[in-house]
């Protein structure tokens, strides 16, 4: 449930950034091109500056909303470059609806309180994850992209992803490769400091959902980088892998988070 000791500013901020995105979703065309940026650059510095009140609160607090909602941002951050490297592309009402349900999700879910931790490598784990989730974010937004151009060839209508066919899956396995290696940053983080991260007694990985759904993810994505290497994997079979992972992925924090956290009403 939303909390109450949310401070006025959280709100402030979080209220404002989820109506900017909400009003540069239903713009549509009725804006400009200049005016429809200034709002979505304006609810993405909104949005950052709630995430990092959260994280600069005391006690700071996490869950899978927020895993989610950094996720969308910084889904948001690379689709910001990307627009400027490629001012034809048109996802922006998709990229806006994104943004808006994060910040929504994640007042109304701000997760459990951090509890206080002696590890200087705790925090370096989760960005390398949240990073990790963010470019997987990327390259499933990508897919998606490549699955509508291409349906759009086939139907000899006129593609609006505004990148080439080509560009776009180099990008996308681009964005694949970033994140299975942050994936693999992570899952190597968990392994050799995993005393200093969850308290145990001796180093290696805690077996736990998060841990078999990540480790499921990461097979997932290598199969499909050999796949593409060795025998040129794209299209279908590739798109196919690409959600395989993001989704194994999600399940891994936010999945099981939601659970806990939601459904059983306990701290993860």
């Amino acid at each position: 449930m939303i909390l109450s000791s949310a401070s006025p500013l959280s709100w402030g901020l979080g209220l404002s950034a989820a109506f900017a995105y909400a009003l540069t979703a239903a713009a549509g065309q009725r804006f400009g091109l200049g005016a429809l940026r200034t709002l979505l650059t304006g609810a993405w510095l909104l949005h950052g500056a709630l995430l990092a009140l959260g994280l600069a609160s005391e006690p700071p607090r996490f869950g899978f909303a927020t895993a989610i909602s950094f996720t969308a941002w910084l889904v948001l951050t690379i689709y910001g470059v990307e627009s400027q490297l490629f001012p034809r592309m048109r996802a922006r009402w998709a990229m806006a609806g994104l943004g808006g349900i994060a910040v929504l999700l994640g007042m109304a879910f701000p997760g459990a309180a951090l509890a206080p931790t002696t590890s200087v490598w705790l925090p370096l784990h989760w960005a390398l994850g949240v990073a990790s989730y963010g470019l997987f974010a990327v390259a499933a937004a990508h897919a998606w992209l490549i699955s509508r151009v291409e349906r759009q060839i086939r139907l000899a209508a006129d593609a609006h992803s505004g990148i080439p066919l080509l560009t776009l899956e180099r990008l996308t396995f681009r964005f694949i490769a970033a994140g299975f290696a942050l994936l693999s940053a992570t899952l190597v983080a968990g392994w050799f400091f995993g005393a200093g991260l969850y308290g145990n007694s001796a180093t290696g990985l805690r077996w736990d959902h998060k841990t078999i759904f990540s480790l499921l993810s990461w097979l997932t994505i290598a199969i499909l980088l050999f796949g593409r290497l060795r025998y040129g994997w794209r299209g279908r079979k590739a798109i196919r892998f690409v959600y395989g992972g993001a989704a194994l992925l999600l399940l891994a924090y936010a999945g099981s988070r939601f659970v806990m956290e939601v459904l059983l009403g306990k701290a993860a």
